[in-house]
């Protein structure tokens, strides 16, 4: 049964375990990966998770971690048991990503790390989230740094396409985002759940795109109520 398996629990962009906490907290077979540092591919995140995985394990990414799981099962079907899909996108580089992405960049080389991360993390808390999570997530990104950044941004616009590949996944697979996330909305999760057979949609109520922490114990539900979806 899935809800005996590991389930592995990947970061996004200049994040790490703590967007996490509450769900390793809560269930016993969760376990959070750390950030990415200075990798700059998605496939080479992939095979680094893949070396140091179990044989078979339950999956699930958020935001750019989920492109990483989409990666690892890509590479490595037979190994991944079922798949979430959290407050992300399966797009090819859109048209201004790539400039919009490199001004950040060098306002970080600039400015440093601090006006880097003060323009890029606020709009993708919920507004009513802010007060309480600002603080502890610009601290997380801060210590991932400039480097990391740079070379995730890299993995990000090198990503490849998905669109002919989705349709082939056969394990079970959530799609999930925060109803007021501006970075993943709604729809584009929808898209995602209507291109995978099978696949799960779920929406969370007043969470953005930081929905494992900012809506912790309806996020930590859904991933149990999908760790017992049949195969």
């Amino acid at each position: 049964m899935s809800e005996n398996l590991p389930l592995l629990l990947v970061p996004g962009l200049i994040c790490d375990s703590r967007v996490f906490a509450a769900q390793c907290a809560a269930l016993p077979q969760a376990v959070a990966l750390p950030g990415w540092g200075a990798v700059d591919s998605l496939g080479a995140m992939a095979d680094k998770l893949l070396a140091q995985a179990p044989e078979r394990f339950a999956l699930l990414g958020h935001s750019m971690g989920a492109r990483v799981a989409l990666e690892v099962a890509r590479r490595a079907p037979e190994r991944v048991e079922r798949l979430a899909l959290v407050s992300t996108g399966t797009h090819p580089v859109g048209a201004g990503e790539a400039e919009k992405r490199y001004a950040l960049r060098d306002k970080g080389r600039a400015y440093g790390m601090e006006a880097l991360v003060a323009d890029w993390l606020p709009p993708m808390i919920a507004p009513d989230n802010r007060p309480a999570l600002i603080g502890p997530l610009t601290a997380m990104c801060l210590e991932q740094g400039l480097s990391a950044f740079e070379a995730q941004i890299e993995a990000l616009l090198a990503r490849p396409a998905l669109e002919d590949f989705l349709p082939t996944l056969t394990m079970p697979v959530l799609s999930c985002t925060g109803a007021l996330d501006v970075w993943s909305p709604p729809e584009q999760a929808a898209a995602i759940a209507d291109a995978i057979p099978g696949a799960v949609l779920e929406i969370v109520a007043d969470a953005g795109h930081f929905l494992p922490i900012e809506r912790p114990a309806a996020f930590t539900q859904i991933i149990a109520r999908w760790l017992t979806q049949r195969a």
